[in-house]
């Protein structure tokens, strides 16, 4: 429940955040200057997204021709449509956001955080239940008076 109550604080506070930074940017390089950087940020992240995205379909399809689970890419492959959604949304801090999601040494270690967080996690609660699994005996039971 703390995660939605998070989430729900995060997108209430970012538009108000963003609206407030637009406006302080705006009176002090003024409001042309202001539209004109915005729509260069949306821009250059969509270009970054493109050679991003294409780079890390790459190295996914080199991963699986080489017969090894392309982990990495998976995990990494969301985060880049994550950075590119928050590039072309208007706002300064969510650019900020968006092109971290971009870069790709901290995008490997966002990912490198989830594999070993979630992942293996999941995989060593898949490795007990099998275990739990081979420790069963199986019988007939009859009840008798």
């Amino acid at each position: 429940m703390k995660i939605f109550q998070t989430l729900f604080l995060v997108v209430l506070i970012i538009p108000f955040a963003e609206i407030y930074l637009l406006i302080q940017v705006g009176s002090i390089i003024g409001p042309f200057s202001t539209i004109l950087l915005v729509v260069f940020t949306a821009v250059l992240g969509a270009w970054l997204l493109k050679q991003q995205g294409f780079a890390t379909f790459q190295r996914f399809q080199e991963s699986l021709a080489q017969g090894v689970i392309p982990a990495y890419e998976m995990i990494e492959g969301p985060i880049i449509l994550v950075g590119g959604a928050l590039l072309l949304t208007p706002g300064f801090i969510t650019d900020i956001i968006g092109f971290a999601c971009l870069i790709p040494q901290l995008r490997r270690k966002i990912a490198q955080f989830v594999i070993e967080n979630y992942l293996v996690k999941a995989e060593a609660y898949g490795q007990q239940a099998k275990t739990a699994e081979n420790n069963v005996l199986e019988g007939e039971f009859r009840k008798e008076e």
